[in-house]
């Protein structure tokens, strides 16, 4: 049992570390053409997260491996019931990877035009979708004994698509905070601009999310029972709020800390709300998912528990290594400069 839940709370820390990495790369991803004033800017833009991107990516694969490994009839159902969602998500990071790459090929403005707007939308698209798989998860999929009872359509739900705008607009904000902090200039004064009036609203959506979450989840329910767990969503509405303090002081680096800490925390307190739940169900709880009836043998976990010791800091020490090594703000000079960036 407590190898269990040792991976429900690693699976929630695979989940948070991407959201924070990934995050600003699709925040910026969805700026790209807004804040991109110029074919030079465009492409100090993509030159902010180029050398990264991909090594993000890697923790969405952990996290889906962690899935599958620990919890495998929790990753068959629901690669099963949220099947045209998963495969609309993974297109649109297949072509967003393919946009970052191809765009510079051809010296041609329709050619980088029409591939700046597939960085815009397939930025756009996982965010939105990532959040509405999240919300009907806390929601809890219509499930019994004969499989998922709803449809595609049914995920696009009020507290669906009001969990898609909160993983946007957080992103949105992350992504405007990373792109100030990694620019110079006029490009850095407004993406600080552009996160500063996209603050106010995330900040109704969060509000509009918890208050929502009460009759639409049952995510209140392990808070009610442990009031200490309730030092999460407080700490979280703490970082939000911190966010704009910083940025009103002009402290660019403090506001991309703060954004950080939110989107780890936001993924924290709604993954502490659904324990031990993995997938519930909203028709019964008897046909809900758990950590206990989808996962592995002890065996296995055992296994993949010695296999994360090892791997896991292995993977951070990358991390940390490669965000030193580009540490740098991107500036015009050097990529317009350069024929191997971006």
């Amino acid at each position: 049992m407590e190898l269990q839940v040792t991976w429900f709370v690693l699976w929630g820390v695979l989940w948070a570390v991407y959201f924070m990495l990934d995050g600003f790369v699709l925040g910026a991803g969805m700026l790209h053409r807004y804040l991109g004033s110029n074919e030079a800017e465009r492409r100090v833009i993509i030159n902010t997260f180029g050398p990264v991107w991909d090594g993000n990516e890697v923790w969405l694969i952990t996290a889906g491996g962690a899935t599958f490994a620990a919890f495998p009839t929790t990753y068959a159902l629901m690669f099963s019931y949220l099947y045209t969602a998963l495969l609309l998500l993974l297109f649109a990071l297949i072509v967003r990877g393919v946009s970052f790459e191809f765009r510079g090929k051809l010296e041609n403005d329709r050619w980088k035009g029409a591939w700046d707007t597939a960085i815009m939308v397939c930025s756009f698209l996982p965010a939105l979708l990532f959040g509405v798989a999240f919300g009907n998860i806390f929601r809890g999929l219509p499930m019994d004994a004969s499989g998922y009872q709803g449809s595609f359509f049914f995920l696009l739900n009020p507290f669906g698509l009001l969990t898609g705008a909160l993983f946007v607009f957080l992103f949105l904000v992350h992504g405007a905070l990373y792109l100030s902090a990694k620019t110079d200039g006029d490009l850095s004064d407004r993406a600080l601009a552009t996160a500063n009036r996209l603050w106010p609203f995330l900040l109704v959506i969060a509000a509009a999310f918890l208050v929502a979450a009460y009759p639409a989840t049952g995510l209140y329910g392990n808070y009610l029972d442990t009031p200490a767990l309730l030092t999460l969503p407080l700490l979280a509405v703490a970082a939000l709020v911190s966010i704009r303090v910083f940025t009103a002081r002009n402290n660019v680096l403090a506001s991309f800390a703060a954004s950080c800490v939110t989107i780890v925390l936001v993924v924290a307190t709604g993954v502490t709300g659904l324990f031990p739940n993995l997938i519930p169900s909203s028709l019964d709880p008897a046909y809900s998912l758990t950590i206990f009836n989808s996962s592995s043998s002890q065996y296995t976990l055992r296994i993949m528990t010695v296999v994360a010791l090892i791997f896991v800091p292995i993977v951070i020490a990358y991390k940390v290594w490669v965000y030193r090594v580009f540490r740098a703000k991107v500036t015009t000079q050097e990529v317009m400069g350069d024929e191997h960036a971006y």
